[in-house]
């Protein structure tokens, strides 16, 4: 009997990312045994606009959970239960009755709702949501979202206050279907991110959702990262009820991926975007300085926070290089256009594609490039690209620095563009610390694992886990102080200097 039709137990994933959808299974020892991927299409209906059919996002993961199966041999008997992990702040309200979406998903970096958030912006509730929620107000959230479609769509807003409606983000939605439409529920970090969740009080805010119409039957109830929410219904699984287990968004699954359960360790995932978060601890730490406060996880009755900061393009940064500017044939080929280039690092791309994130949040900051000479090449350009990644997760770490007093000794990296040792290296460098890259960058996926692995008992404990997971590669700074301050004094004036261009929201 080969290794992966014997009796021994499996988790199942669903990774359900902005652009695809994965399912993976992880044996006992922690390793990927399969991995199932298919794109997911995203529709623009105007600049800025970013959305997708959340039935398209279901059949995905239908598709991808057979896939792995057939591809590895495993039944659905086999496995032990099953994490859920999901782009977050995505939003969805469909038909409690039938199921059918009254709308696209509006994606998380969609800008459709940037001027309902100004609007609260100007009204001055900007205090009131980052106290309560640990967020600013922005269109990256889910609640100016919910808003919009119950403007937009005819009649949403009464049959939501009639209670015919459901919203979720893409957890809920996932976990809707799997049980049938049994269970409405989200868990505490995927709350975190909607901006309508007392970080607090851990319960939907009472304030917010009066201030906002939004009636409260439209929303989720609130669960644990990790508990047995209920299993899927018999049909999908062919006749096997099957534990839903883990629930995380995408970020505070790759932190647990990472097994940074310590307060002070920090990790960046390079994905679409980059997002670097810090473990705090049990106690939420407010930002003077436009860092997200949010919370981590909730496992066993231990609650903890976290500070967070994106870069809202990062991976997609190098896809247009590939795909829109034809620069390099494709994302891998980056690193040897990087390796190719010969000058000064005097290039500076500030690739706000969709405004700048953390820690500056101006939603009209666009794309802008500094230093071009006759000589510039398009290695040049596609290592300056790469760069604009390093130079700002290095904003966000010196900004957790400043609002926690404490120095980061190192970060732990994963992610698909942790791949790029070029970038890794760069990063060392510019950050004048060690990057931990993960063993395997698809820690999301494993964190959710994790967590559905802890609450069927699957693993005994978080000590169990890191005893069985192997490390990754080190990188270690290599720049003289002089010219790493150089450089990132030129990347501060080249954002100065797209800011100082922004347009109107």
């Amino acid at each position: 009997m080969s290794a992966l039709t014997d009796k021994k137990k499996y988790v199942l994933s669903i990774d359900q990312g902005t652009t695809s959808t994965r399912a993976m299974i992880f044996d006992k020892s922690g390793r990927k045994v399969i991995e199932a991927y298919k794109p997911v299409n995203q529709i623009i209906p105007q600049s800025g606009w970013v959305e997708t059919d959340p039935n398209e996002i279901w059949t995905s993961v239908l598709n991808v959970i057979s896939s792995a199966f057939i591809d590895a041999g495993i039944h659905p008997e086999d496995l032990d239960g099953i994490g859920i992990v999901n782009q977050r702040e995505t939003t969805i309200i469909w038909d409690k009755e039938t199921g059918e979406p009254i709308y696209n998903a509006i994606g998380w970096q969609s800008k459709q709702t940037a001027k309902l958030a100004q609007k609260l912006k100007d009204d001055g509730y900007s205090n009131l949501f980052h106290k309560k929620t640990g967020l600013i107000i922005d269109s990256y959230f889910s609640a100016t979202k919910v808003r919009w479609i119950l403007d937009k769509v005819p009649g949403a807003q009464e049959r939501a206050e009639k209670g015919e409606l459901l919203f979720g983000t893409v957890d809920t939605w996932l976990v809707w279907k799997l049980t049938g439409g049994r269970l409405h529920v989200t868990d505490i970090s995927n709350a975190s991110r909607t901006m309508m969740f007392n970080i607090h009080a851990l319960r939907w805010d009472d304030d917010i959702l009066k201030l906002l119409n939004i009636p409260k039957a439209l929303l989720p109830d609130v669960k644990t990262s990790s508990e047995v929410y209920g299993v899927t219904e018999n049909f999908q699984f062919y006749g096997i009820e099957v534990p839903i287990a883990g629930i995380a968004g995408d970020q505070q699954a790759a932190l647990i991926g990472q097994l940074a359960f310590e307060p002070g360790t920090v990790k960046n995932t390079y994905g679409d975007g980059a997002f670097i978060m810090m473990n705090t601890g049990e106690k939420p730490e407010l930002s003077d300085d436009n860092l997200l406060t949010t919370i981590a996880y909730d496992i066993n009755g231990h609650l903890n926070y976290a500070l967070e900061g994106s870069i809202f393009a990062a991976g997609t940064a190098m896809s247009w290089l590939a795909d829109s500017m034809g620069l390099i044939d494709n994302v891998p080929a980056s690193r040897q256009a990087a390796m190719n280039s010969h000058n000064d690092d005097e290039v500076y791309v500030v690739p706000a594609f969709n405004g700048l994130g953390a820690p500056y949040w101006e939603q009209g900051v666009r794309g802008s490039v500094f230093g071009l000479t006759r000589g510039t090449t398009k290695e040049d350009f596609v290592k300056a690209t790469l760069q604009s990644i390093a130079y700002g997760t290095k904003d966000i770490i010196d900004t957790m620095e400043k609002d926690t007093g404490m120095k980061i000794p190192s970060l732990m990296a994963d992610g698909g563009s942790s791949r790029n040792s070029y970038l890794m290296q760069f990063q060392a460098d510019i950050l004048d610390i060690p990057i931990k890259r993960a063993q395997d960058e698809d820690t999301t996926a494993f964190g959710a694992a994790v967590l559905a692995g802890l609450a069927v008992g699957y693993w005994d404990s978080v000590d169990e886990i890191k005893e069985q997971m192997e490390a990754g590669r080190l990188f270690e700074p290599k720049m003289d102080p002089e010219r790493r301050n150089k450089l990132y004094s030129g990347w501060q004036r080249a954002v100065n200097a797209a800011r100082a261009f922004k347009v109107d929201d």
